[in-house]
């Protein structure tokens, strides 16, 4: 079977002086089109490591990634901008603060500007168009993660990256930036990897979960499978935590 997305055998240490820290072991993964992967552990699980992998960002040790069953192993950013993009956790920092938005959106396409597609992007994400004319300080940071989400939609990414999207987000921004997701998967439109330490938040978004720990997947099935019968102690410590949370 040939996945939109699909990871083999990543393998990544990070060697500081005396000191080695394996990110990741082993990782296989799938993503199918119209699917969003949750990836959950604490910090320094190997979370972002397998994103930034995923993105080109750090060059894997070992492991294979493909896209639509063509290799793309060692492609930089630039190259795999084509077909993935990512949403920062930080999205008012990851915009350029000299330019408006409409103009840091339109930067993150290909080919001709087109202004009336910016808009109805802006208007899908649920933003005034009057903020296009604004720039990054002067939008809130709910603001400012939807209008990423804008720009990742104007570029064409066919698979969307998210690191800790939601985290930096007061409440009421992280609702509609959740409900924003929701529906944009129910209308087809959201093939993402979503990571994030918070495995109650990915089991409202996400169709199967990954559990990270120590750079290993200790545990991977459908959102149901691994909500109501997780296999790994690990989980079972994660499940427990946010059901507390919850109190």
């Amino acid at each position: 079977m040939t996945y939109l997305l699909e990871g083999k055998h990543l393998n990544k240490t990070f060697k500081e002086k005396a000191k080695t820290t394996v990110a990741l072991s082993d990782v296989n993964f799938y993503l199918n089109k119209g699917e969003v992967l949750g990836v959950v552990g604490e910090s320094g699980s190997g979370k972002s490591t397998l994103l930034k992998a995923i993105a080109g960002m750090l060059k894997l040790d070992q492991g294979e990634l493909f896209y639509n069953g063509r290799e793309y192993t060692g492609q930089k950013p630039r190259q795999t901008g084509k077909f993935l993009q990512m949403i920062f956790q930080d999205a008012k920092s990851s915009f350029d603060p000299r330019m408006i938005m409409e103009r840091s959106i339109m930067e993150s396409g290909r080919g001709a500007k087109d202004p009336e597609r910016v808009r109805e992007l802006v208007q899908l994400v649920g933003l005034e168009e009057e903020l296009l004319q604004r720039k990054p300080a002067a939008l809130s940071g709910g603001q400012c993660q939807r209008m990423s989400i804008a720009r990742a939609f104007y570029s064409d990414a066919e698979i969307f990256l998210c690191d800790e999207m939601t985290s930096a987000l007061d409440v009421s921004s992280q609702a509609r930036v959740l409900e924003l997701l929701q529906n944009l998967k129910k209308e087809g439109r959201l093939s993402a990897v979503f990571v994030s330490h918070d495995i109650a938040l990915v089991s409202m978004l996400c169709d199967r979960i990954m559990v990270m720990k120590d750079g290993i997947c200790v545990e991977q099935g459908t959102t149901t499978d691994v909500i109501r019968n997780p296999q790994d102690a690990y989980t079972k410590v994660l499940l427990e935590s946010a059901e507390r949370q919850n109190i």
